[in-house]
């Protein structure tokens, strides 16, 4: 009996009511403008305002803004259980308009089936309890006693009548307002984009926030263990010079998850700098003076173009290499670290090495020493920082490999100049 009755009361039922009566309203105001509604039987009716209500309607789904308008009302008012299946974008193709014409007609038709059920069957039921020795639908009842109890049996049918047509209707509705596969194909490019977007920001926050809690714990390990006044200074100017390019990076981050739309300037906060502007390679030295003052020493070679590097080559460029020098750091603390940035044969050629301690860790997916680095490919299990260097460098067309090469620990990474290619 609950699933009988639970329908009846289901909020979604009389929106979808609402929405087909929508369609009576739209027959009866056809009636009135033409042939009238006086002097024809409901059969002339019929015969005549059909032709005319069909042929207004495939007229107006040549309107490109009316599936945009029906796609939107179903939303709100068929209740689908996923709004994406029903699109809500304007026809861009004559297959769009078929669509709305034949949504239109069947929508009109069912609506003004439910419609005139919907004035009929209560008209008839308050004849039913006033008047029962009348009868209703021609049949007479001979008397009032069971007249009357028809009524409920009336009513229950016709709510039974708006369940069935507003899942028609929906169902109609999802066949009909369909996204295109253009339209589908246009949605999962902008997912993938969104989703590459979500990465972009992880991999940022990782590279810099992890950076900064390396060198962060590396000064304060080492001025504790030192204890030398001089040395604790020394070590407490590093961290306060990382943190706060940690905090100036993660400024931008934020700047760009509360406006994702415009990269100009904010004026941002911290060192005063454009809070969206992401260090390129040439903050690369100050990179370097923080890996000194924790401890390893730094050889750095850069050989790039007097005109510079495009933008997005010299910022991915410097995550890069911040990555490696942080994991040269992280897995190697106090090892040398060997740097060489060069352009050659049309590529932007990056590699990072430092000596592997015997006994140290190695970095997560490294391979033992001595074994041969891995061709291109991130480490297999851990590793997110060198992950999100071969993202990076796949992204840009590029490649990455990483691993033990002859006691040393080996970042390289190509990318051509030519993005893409």
């Amino acid at each position: 009996m609950p699933r009988i009755l639970a329908p009846l009361f289901d909020s979604a039922t009389y929106a979808r009511w609402l929405h087909l009566v929508i369609g009576l309203v739209f027959v009866g105001v056809v009636l009135m403008v033409y042939p009238g509604i006086e002097g024809w039987s409901r059969a002339e009716l019929l015969a005549r305002a059909v032709p005319v209500d069909a042929a207004l309607l495939g007229l107006a789904a040549l309107v490109p803004a009316m599936r945009r308008a029906e796609g939107v009302q179903a939303r709100l008012l068929l209740v689908p259980d996923r709004e994406q299946d029903i699109a809500v974008e304007p026809a861009r193709s004559w297959a769009d308009r078929r669509r709305t014409a034949a949504w239109l007609v069947g929508r009109v038709a069912l609506g003004g089936l439910v419609g005139g059920a919907s004035v009929l069957v209560p008209a008839a039921v308050l004849d039913l309890v006033a008047r029962p020795e009348h009868g209703v639908f021609g049949l007479r009842s001979g008397g009032p006693g069971w007249a009357p109890l028809l009524a409920p049996v009336l009513l229950f049918a016709l709510g039974w009548l708006v369940v069935w047509a507003g899942r028609l209707q929906l169902a109609m509705a999802v066949r009909l307002l369909a996204p295109s596969a253009a339209e589908r194909l246009a949605a999962a490019e902008l997912r993938a984009e969104r989703l590459l977007e979500r990465n972009l920001l992880a991999r940022e926050l990782h590279d810099s926030i992890g950076h900064a809690l390396t060198v962060t714990v590396l000064q304060a390990g080492a001025a504790r263990e030192v204890g030398d006044p001089a040395f604790a200074a020394k070590a407490l100017e590093v961290i306060e010079e990382t943190g706060r390019r940690a905090m100036d990076d993660l400024e931008r981050t934020l700047a760009l998850l509360r406006d994702p739309g415009d990269h100009g300037s904010t004026g941002g906060t911290g060192s005063g700098a454009d809070a969206r502007e992401r260090p390129g390679i040439d903050r690369l030295p100050a990179l370097f003076e923080t890996a000194r003052a924790a401890g390893s020493p730094v050889e750095a070679l850069i050989d790039t173009p007097s005109g510079g590097l495009p933008g997005v080559l010299s910022r991915e460029g410097y995550r890069i290499v911040q990555e490696g020098v942080t994991n040269a750091l992280k897995y190697a603390p106090g090892e040398p670290i060997s740097i060489r940035i060069a352009v050659r044969d049309g590529s932007l050629e990056l590699r990072c090495a430092n000596a592997l301690r015997p006994h140290a860790l190695r970095p997560p997916g490294a391979r033992p020493h001595g074994a041969p680095a891995r061709s291109g490919g991130p480490p297999r299990r851990g590793g997110k920082g060198l992950r999100g260097i071969h993202e990076r460098a796949v992204l840009l067309g590029g490649e990455a490999t990483a691993g033990a090469e002859s006691g040393e620990w080996v970042l390289a990474v190509r990318i051509p100049l030519r993005l893409g290619g």
